[in-house]
């Protein structure tokens, strides 16, 4: 799922060339104009920057960067169009009226602003992301939605996904639980390449490490399987503390099944512990 070479890094700069962001956007109209306006968009594109500096340079963490804004925006178009496959309907459609189309966009660009308000700050960035993402999102929309009612309700629909991807979130539409565990599933080990390089050993960055990839394919019993490979079972913390904890009060626990097996003989992460 993840390519551990295509990492932000702490040298990450908007002097290099950018990164972009793809998604599929299949026979979408409206999303293919969105995403021409997200490719667009040189000051996204520094916001992303600025909140991975925040994240990996000045805190330590994990990959919150561009190529994690293209790999849950991805991973959140894939989770959706499975669930439509499946008969299952986006809010947006029943609530509101929309089509699968809008339901499309509006994860999309809730995957891509999700974290934008943590090139503020860590703390409460779900709060920073609504202020920032409000601003942005007239501009993104309009070449889709010239209908200021129409992309009122796309809008609306993009920030409450946005602000129920925190923890303790209370999705309340499909589409807010697609992003949230959208956003777990970014799990794979490249994303905790650089604090478990710094020396950031404990069971959250040993256990990250120990993700080998992760597999989203259409399953039997449910319409979502995810199909978790574990290098070392030390990752069974990240399953349960992470997914099952974004899974559970998203709404999409009667779709999605779960299944983490090692591969191999068992890869010893840490010979020393010392404190």
């Amino acid at each position: 799922m993840r390519n551990p070479d295509a990492q932000a890094t702490t040298g990450l700069s908007i002097a290099e060339p950018r990164f972009r962001v793809h998604v599929p956007t299949r026979r979408n109209a409206r999303l293919q104009k969105v995403m021409a306006a997200v490719d667009a968009d040189a000051a996204l594109y520094a916001l992303w920057v600025a909140q991975n500096v925040n994240a990996v340079t000045r805190l330590g963490m994990s990959d919150h960067g561009p190529v994690h804004m293209h790999l849950v925006a991805n991973l959140a178009l894939h989770l959706l169009r499975l669930l439509m496959k499946r008969g299952v309907q986006p809010s947006a459609v029943t609530d509101h009226g929309l089509e699968p189309d809008d339901a499309e966009v509006i994860v999309t660009l809730a995957a891509l602003l999700h974290d934008v308000g943590m090139s503020i700050h860590r703390s409460n960035h779900e709060e920073y992301s609504l202020i920032i993402a409000d601003r942005k999102l007239p501009a993104l929309l309009e070449p889709a939605y010239p209908d200021p009612a129409r992309r009122a309700l796309v809008q609306a629909e993009i920030l409450h996904a946005i602000i129920s991807h925190r923890k303790g979130g209370r999705p309340l539409t499909l589409e807010a639980g697609v992003v949230r565990v959208a956003d777990a599933l970014d799990m794979a080990k490249g994303r905790s390449r650089i604090p478990f390089e710094r020396g950031e050993v404990n069971i959250h960055s040993v256990s990250a490490m120990a993700i080998e990839d992760v597999q989203i394919e259409e399953g039997q019993d449910k319409p979502i399987r995810v199909h978790i490979w574990l290098r070392n079972s030390a990752g069974i913390f990240q399953v349960d503390s992470l997914l099952k904890e974004k899974l559970k009060g998203s709404g999409l626990e009667p779709y999605v099944e779960v299944l983490a097996e090692t591969v191999g003989q068992e890869e010893p992460l840490v010979r020393t512990f010392r404190f």
